[in-house]
């Protein structure tokens, strides 16, 4: 691609692609979807302020100097990120996983910012317009990037790299997620250990949860490495001590041992997740005792393992995102936490595809093993019979009217769903 069309990111005041959050002097940049064509609004950025316009539709193209057109805007917007990233020589860690991912580059980042400036990927904007958009916000002051890489077709995290190029990697898990898009969890595998490819033509380093037999199965022979796990032979050893709700632990390298650390997260998943940034604290030289303070002091947001004391109860939000295995792992965490009353509000999992009816159904088989009672919302929820289901309902909307007349108090309540379910509004009549 021309030099000149990056030299246009260069003489701007940044990237941007929507009208409603112009800057002035930016580059606008149209990016079509699947409902809507940013080409339609060239412009109107440039009667916003924009200094530049690159646009991949010649309806919408003026001859007037301040427009360029390019085959297609979203390959510009990622080699032209690759360009950037290749100006600085510094860390770049990509990190993926079918659950966690977003909660440990926060924890990643909360760590390695005791000692360096980091770059990471804000939220969850770890597609294949997020990474270029992270990248693109490097600059001189960044000592490491932190490279959230999401996946839900085939070659995704490939074509991330490849935009890129991590010199670090970590996959948090490999599970059944987004199987809609992938077909099985053999199509997940294929696609997640794309980052560990990566990794290794970049002559890079992979962090590796040793007690995952999967990650270790798919590891690349004689790549660099630091493993994390219970066992004495990882390198970062951890210890779960309890579940109060919260994660109480240990960690261990070397000659150092930290005290029991006290956490603000639950779920044994994220025992896991400190663990992981922990391992990347220690792999950049981060003092032990600075790194026991930033698993200490990390709290989280965005409902992902929050726990809310209301007037009523004592709930769990983990209702930012749902798939069978973090599913799963968030109902046997919750099994193990040790509170006299529990009980779990579940709502559908999507993007399952053809597995969606099956998948639903071993989860209420595992809620009748724990012997633990809830409520469901959802369609795919609502076709299964059980005892442990006290009653099922389409939406949230009708549970906050049964709320009103049967009311909970004095529990323990895990709500755990999709996104799109929206289980947060619940909070307010619990």
């Amino acid at each position: 691609m021309d030099k000149n069309l990056f030299d246009l990111f260069y003489a701007s005041a940044g990237i941007c692609t929507d009208t409603r959050a112009i800057n002035d002097n930016c580059l606008f940049i149209c990016i079509r979807g699947e409902n809507f064509d940013g080409n339609k609004f060239a412009s109107k950025a440039l009667e916003e302020g924009a200094q530049h316009v690159v646009l991949d539709n010649y309806e919408y193209f003026v001859d007037n100097g301040k427009m360029t057109l390019v085959d297609n805007t979203v390959e510009y917007l990622q080699k032209l990120a690759n360009f950037h990233r290749k100006k600085f020589d510094i860390p770049v860690i990509g990190i993926t996983g079918s659950n966690g991912k977003t909660t440990t580059k926060e924890l990643m980042n909360a760590v390695l910012s005791k000692k360096y400036k980091v770059l990471a990927t804000e939220g969850n904007l770890n597609n294949h317009l997020g990474v270029p958009f992270t990248l693109l916000r490097l600059t001189d002051e960044h000592d490491i990037a932190i490279i959230e890489m999401g996946a839900n077709r085939f070659k995704d995290i490939e074509e991330l790299s490849e935009v890129a190029e991590p010199t670090h990697g970590i996959i948090t898990n490999i599970g059944k997620a987004h199987l809609e898009g992938f077909e099985n969890f053999a199509g997940v595998l294929k696609t997640k250990k794309e980052l560990y490819e990566a990794v290794e033509k970049n002559n890079g380093k992979i962090i590796v949860n040793m007690d995952d037999p999967v990650l270790i199965d798919v590891l690349p022979k004689g790549v660099a490495s630091t493993s994390y796990g219970t066992s004495d032979a990882a390198d970062i050893r951890g210890e779960l001590i309890a579940l109060t709700p919260f994660v109480q632990m240990k960690w261990s390298s070397g000659d150092y041992s930290s005290q029991d650390l006290s956490t603000h997260m639950v779920g044994k998943y994220n025992f896991y997740n400190y663990l992981a940034a922990a391992a990347f604290g220690v792999d950049f030289n981060v003092p032990p005792l600075l790194i026991s303070e930033a698993i200490q002091e990390y709290e989280p947001t965005n409902n992902r393992s929050q726990v809310k004391e209301t007037a009523n109860n004592t709930l769990i939000l983990d209702c930012y995102n749902a798939n069978p295995t973090s599913m799963a792992s968030a109902l046997e965490s919750f099994a193990m936490n040790e509170y006299s009353s529990k009980i779990v509000i579940l709502g559908d999992m999507k993007e399952l595809g053809a597995e969606s009816e099956l998948e639903h159904r071993k989860i209420i088989q595992q809620l009748e093993y724990l012997g633990i009672l809830g409520y469901t919302i959802g369609e795919e929820f609502g076709k299964i019979e059980s005892d442990s289901i006290l009653n099922s309902f389409s939406n949230t909307n009708e549970f906050i009217e049964y709320l009103k007349g049967t009311p909970i108090s004095d529990r323990m309540i895990l709500l755990k769903a999709s996104r799109s379910i929206g289980l947060e509004v619940l909070e307010n009549s619990l």
